[in-house]
Order: structure tokens, then C-alpha cells, then sequence
């Protein structure tokens, strides 16, 4: 048995053992538009990233998400270093279709539905 009290967003697992408790994830806010198409982009399709990111990663569009409140606009993109899984937002001039900064293209942003590959 425990005799000291647990701190918010603590749990006792048992044997003495405490963990964190996961939080409740909140629902999405009524104000912000998700969508898993842009510009030719589906979800899963790669994409390259302008920007201060990680060297050697590599990028996979999740979604395209606008504040009606606002009208800012990111583009949710999963990846990093191999063997990562990590879920970033980059402006949508940010992204670019793979092998298009290279190349001198315009961003999906600038160029809507450019073919992929």
C-alpha cells in the first residue's frame, strides 16, 4: 500500500512502482479545417521541407490544416531521421514535392497539383 499521496498525473502501477498518467486528448477545436488532400498531396505521399530540419530526414504528408478563426494555414507532415516518427507543421511555402528544391521548382504552395515523382 501506498502511504504518500500522488501528485496530479501520477497513477501507482503497484509494488511501489509509480507512472505517469497519459493525458485526455481534447477534441479537435471547432475552428480548425483538416484536411488529408493539398495540392495533390495524400496522406503518406513524400514530401522535402525548406527549413531549419533534421539532416537525412525524410517527410511524409499527414494533413493540411486551416484556422477559420485567423486564416493561417500549416501543413502537417510525419518522418525525421530513420527509424523516427516524429508529427511537425511547416508553413505551406515550406513544402515541396520530393526532389522540386533541387530542381528550382516552386512550392506545392506556389504551384498547386505539380506531378509527384
Amino acid at each position: 500500500m501506498l502511504s504518500r499521496r500522488l501528485g496530479p498525473g501520477l497513477a501507482a502501477v503497484g509494488e511501489g512502482r509509480v507512472t505517469r498518467r497519459k493525458p485526455k486528448v481534447a477534441a479537435r477545436p471547432g475552428h480548425l479545417e483538416r484536411s488529408e488532400e493539398w495540392h495533390g498531396l495524400r496522406r503518406g505521399d513524400p514530401v522535402e521541407i525548406e527549413g531549419p530540419v533534421l539532416r537525412g530526414a525524410a517527410w511524409r504528408f499527414l494533413g493540411y490544416v486551416r484556422n477559420e478563426r485567423n486564416g493561417t494555414e500549416s501543413v502537417e507532415v510525419i518522418g525525421g531521421r530513420p527509424g523516427e516518427d516524429r508529427v511537425r507543421s511547416f508553413l505551406p511555402g515550406q513544402v515541396f514535392p520530393v526532389g522540386g528544391r533541387r530542381r528550382g521548382r516552386a512550392s506545392l504552395a506556389d504551384a498547386p497539383q505539380l506531378p509527384l515523382g
